[in-house]
């Protein structure tokens, strides 16, 4: 979806606003193509949890604005070539981590990876460097903020705008991959069927890894 001159002006000068509130270790709002999300820069991880009441130790997401910048925080594997097709979209993977990647966002040492298909999310990514550390927008506990209007209900950060491209409002599906990067195992159904996912690992499995 192209923006007009006007809201891609608009866009931009949120995302800045929002970055330097990132690197002053504050957190904000910022939607995406499934429900709005929470996002902080990736050494300020602790802020988030206390945001929210969430359990320390408890695996956040790592939005990347790429997919060339997701391959950088792990070993990858055919599973994640095959399956990486659809990003930006609304898909997790969770994968082993590579020792770059920082502890905090790789709790165990897996990782959970998405690019975001929304011009604010990727306006807000490219603006801090190409990954945030993100999770959903509401207490823990709670529904997850599906529309700006619910985002501003819980107040929980500044909030960045929506663009005029509202939330689709089913979270995306995660998927962790094992068996030496080969295999799938369907951590939550979301708005990319699963089924899509292992049609697409099968094909792409018997034309022996090629794209």
């Amino acid at each position: 979806m192209k923006e007009r001159p006007q809201i891609r002006d608009e866009i931009g000068q949120a995302a800045e606003w929002a970055a330097q509130l990132l690197a002053a270790g504050e957190v904000v709002g910022y939607p995406t193509e499934t429900v709005w999300g929470l996002a902080v820069r990736p050494d300020a991880v602790a802020r988030l949890y206390a945001l929210k009441g969430r359990e320390s130790g408890k695996p956040v997401q790592v939005s990347c604005v790429d997919t060339e910048v997701a391959r950088t925080l792990t070993r990858g594997g055919p599973a994640f070539e095959a399956l990486s097709a659809f990003w930006p979209g609304p898909l997790t993977l969770v994968l082993p981590a590579r020792a770059a990647c920082p502890p905090d966002l790789a709790p165990g040492g897996w990782v959970g990876l998405r690019v975001p298909d929304h011009p604010v999310a990727q306006a807000l990514l490219r603006a801090c460097g190409g990954t945030l550390a993100t999770t959903s927008l509401n207490p823990s506990g709670q529904p997850a903020a599906q529309t700006l209007a619910e985002a501003q209900a819980y107040g929980l950060a500044p909030l960045l705008p929506d663009g005029g491209v509202p939330a689709r409002g089913l979270a995306s599906t995660v998927v962790r991959i094992g068996g030496a990067g080969r295999e799938i195992e369907v951590l939550r159904e979301g708005a990319l069927p699963s089924q899509v996912l292992r049609e697409r690992l099968r094909a792409h499995q018997a034309r022996g890894g090629r794209p």
